[in-house]
């Protein structure tokens, strides 16, 4: 039996999920769990820790939901931060990082992937298409940022610029891209 996908718009779904409602929370997974877990699954690289953290994502939205700020920033803006700040902590955790060390060269996860087709790209979301708009510095932090999971200090060493650049011109880049969502 093929379910139908539950949509609600931003400001109905807010509603239903400050009210609790379970209606609130199935749309809130159907409209936005694909997306979700593209992010996650480009920090994470593992099938199984991504699925993990998609779940842990959903609980903490649902339980944090009530710190939500709808005059800070739309609400996919921030379930993404979360999924994102998540999936950065699962990979920087003591548990991942030993798990990681214990796998064999040939359970390699990009081979199983491409074996398996089950990669998740931002071009499947249509994000890439919109970062290549960025201008190349732009581009490379907020790759590295957003889907690699370095923090701005990392990238900073990485890219051999100071701190406050990497912050400049990630914000620049932000708001480049924000021009197409809103």
């Amino acid at each position: 039996m093929i379910q139908k996908k539950l949509v609600l718009s931003e400001p109905e779904l807010i509603e239903a999920l400050r009210q609790r409602k379970k209606a609130g929370y199935e749309a809130l997974y159907s409209m936005y769990s694909a997306a979700l877990y593209g992010i996650i699954f480009r920090i994470v690289q593992v099938e199984e820790s991504a699925e993990d953290v998609l779940q842990e994502t959903f609980i903490k939205i649902w339980n944090s939901f009530p710190s939500y700020d709808p005059s800070k920033g739309r609400l996919f803006t921030w379930i993404m931060n979360i999924a994102r700040n998540m999936s950065i902590d699962k990979v920087r955790s003591k548990e991942y990082k030993n798990s990681s060390k214990n796998q064999d060269i040939e359970n390699n996860v990009n081979e199983i992937d491409i074996d398996n087709n089950t990669t998740y790209k931002p071009e499947h979301l249509g994000i890439k298409e919109l970062i290549n708009n960025l201008k190349p510095e732009q581009k490379k932090i907020v790759d590295l940022v957003y889907f690699r999971g370095y923090t701005h200090s990392e990238v900073s060493e990485e890219m051999g610029i100071p701190l406050g650049t990497v912050k400049t011109r990630l914000r620049t880049g932000i708001m480049e891209l924000r021009k197409f969502f809103n």
